[in-house]
């Protein structure tokens, strides 16, 4: 008897999005998700490497089963190093 690998589905791909969404310490609505064969991809981008390392780390929490692919870059967010001139 072989163990196949959990189907991923609409319903997987939703219940995903709901809990980047409606987790009011998450509450993440920049990231995309991509179903390929049997694995989710989540694409987008944070704010910070910690942000990111959150995200993957309660999805895998919450679907252990489910093959995840985290193709989330980080946007470099730096104070201006010269003041903007406005004219």
């Amino acid at each position: 008897m072989s163990h196949d690998p959990p189907q991923v589905d609409e319903y997987v791909e939703a219940a995903v999005q709901r809990l980047l969404t409606e987790e009011s310490d998450l509450a993440e609505q920049g990231i995309a998700m991509i179903r390929r064969k049997d694995m989710l991809v989540l694409s987008g981008e944070v704010e910070s490497h910690r942000r990111r390392d959150e995200i993957v780390r309660r999805v895998r929490q919450a679907f252990p089963d489910i093959p995840l692919l985290a193709d989330i870059g980080v946007t470099r967010v730096d104070e201006p190093s010269e003041a903007e001139e406005l004219g």
